[in-house]
């Protein structure tokens, strides 16, 4: 089993930064992918970022290309989503996710965390 903690999100001006992280817990084996995903209010779930065990591969979803960086720690099992030049769009709850398949953490990962929210004001 795996435990995903997501913290960092809040409140932030449109153009700010904000980094959330993600500590994982459980079989390391389970966490060789880590990501992101956003659902903003009325709203699918979407992609976001994933990230390969080594740091060497990464995936992002084209509306924040740019702006938002992935990485990890492996020492720490946390994985982080650097946010910047935020835009109101943006305000979603994000969640952490982790699969033992890179190729499929952006569609279906099994482990999910509990979300945190970020709100960009305008």
């Amino acid at each position: 089993q795996v435990q995903l903690v997501e913290s960092g999100g809040g409140l932030v001006q449109a153009g700010g930064s904000l980094r959330l992280s993600c500590a994982a817990s459980g079989r390391s084996s389970s966490t060789v992918a880590m990501g992101w995903f956003r659902q903003a209010p009325g709203k699918e779930r979407d992609f976001v970022a994933a990230i390969n065990w080594s740091g060497g591969l990464t995936r992002y979803a084209d509306f924040v290309k740019g702006r938002f960086t992935i990485s990890r720690d492996n020492a720490k099992n946390t994985v982080y989503l650097q946010m910047n030049s935020l835009k109101p769009e943006d305000t979603a709850v994000y969640y952490c996710t982790a699969d033992s398949t890179y190729s499929n953490l952006r569609l279906t990962p099994p482990y999910w965390g509990q979300g945190t929210q970020v709100t960009v004001s305008s």
